[in-house]
């Protein structure tokens, strides 16, 4: 009888019914949670085993009234940083028994993103996660009032203790200052989407960094975080032998880079490249790029820290601390000819 039962339909309630307890208690058991008598455990241990009850997403948060999911809303893009953002953030879920439903938001306007937040919701999720691509999707989490945690990777100057980042604007101070140090004067900085906060935090970097050294700064030149803008870019800078560029990203190093070459200029004989990021074939270009490299993995950690501590001890803040980058220098940097 029991086992037809398991086979078929058992839930919580026969579960608790078999073990002679509350379903709090069964919940308790399923959910490791403290307050269980060894007795007590083993019995709805025993109950799970005979029924074949596997306990549902719904049949867990009948105590604790949390599914153990979290909603993770992602920019439309497959670029490098937001992509490892996801995929580290998913890997350090699993290891805290968390699952993640992933939305994909169509365009960074308010409507889209609050569509998708929407969906999350009905889904009963703990706390939403935001890896944020533009600025505008930033102004939408600060705007929200809802009564689940919400933590949002962003690059920004303005602190909040649900705001995790890596810290862009000193990444791209350490890349202008080692050209600057190598004695280039002129550094050229081909930007990201205008729109794009870390691309935002880069070019304050590189501003900054300049205006402390009493360095000219020209315009900085957008792409779109592509090799192929990158390169189209490339083929119309103004640089000249001796100068340097600081490229927001590797792959549009990488474009600029060839067009470079397709002009007759060697890298670094002629013009110093660093890009940003450090993707995993920077190290085997012609020449290995020099770069920023941002620990993608410690950001999903941390990510995922934020959301436990927010879920779990909802009244303790934690500080916004940028985590740092590393300058990583190659070939494709050298004092100016």
């Amino acid at each position: 009888m029991s086992e037809e039962r398991g086979t078929k339909s058992a839930n919580i309630f026969d579960v608790a019914r078999l073990a002679g307890v509350s379903h709090q208690t069964v919940s308790r058991v399923l959910n490791d949670l403290p307050n269980v008598r060894p007795a007590t455990r083993a019995r709805v241990e025993q109950a799970i085993a005979q029924l074949r009850y596997s306990p549902s997403p719904a049949a867990r948060a009948l105590v604790t009234r949390r599914t153990r999911t979290i909603g993770l809303v992602t920019p439309n893009t497959a670029d490098f940083g937001p992509a490892s953002i996801a995929m580290h953030f998913n890997v350090a879920a699993r290891a805290e028994r968390y699952s993640v439903d992933a939305v994909t938001s169509p365009g960074p306007d308010p409507v889209a993103v609050r569509t998708a937040i929407e969906g999350l919701l009905r889904q009963r999720v703990d706390a939403i996660v935001l890896i944020v691509n533009d600025i505008g999707v930033l102004e939408v989490v600060r705007g929200l009032e809802l009564s689940l945690p919400v933590v949002a990777a962003a690059a920004t100057p303005r602190r909040h203790p649900h705001l995790v980042s890596i810290d862009q604007y000193r990444g791209a101070r350490a890349a202008v200052r080692h050209l600057a140090e190598l004695g280039h004067t002129r550094i050229h900085h081909l930007a990201g989407p205008a729109s794009n906060p870390d691309a935002l935090e880069r070019i304050r970097g590189w501003r900054d960094e300049l205006a402390a050294r009493g360095l000219p700064a020209v315009d900085p030149r957008h792409g779109d975080w592509s090799a192929a803008s990158g390169h189209e870019i490339g083929t119309t800078l103004e640089v000249t032998s001796g100068s340097a560029v600081f490229a927001a990203n590797d792959h549009m190093a990488i474009g600029l880079v060839s067009a470079l070459r397709s002009r007759g200029l060697q890298v670094p004989d002629d013009v110093s490249v660093v890009g940003f990021d450090d993707v995993p074939e920077a190290p085997y270009l012609l020449p290995p790029l020099t770069t920023v490299r941002q620990d993608f993995r410690a950001l999903g950690e941390l990510i995922m820290q934020k959301v436990l501590v927010a879920v779990e001890e909802p009244d303790q803040l934690t500080e916004d601390t940028p985590l740092a980058t590393h300058l990583i220098v190659r070939d494709s940097t050298r004092p100016p000819s």
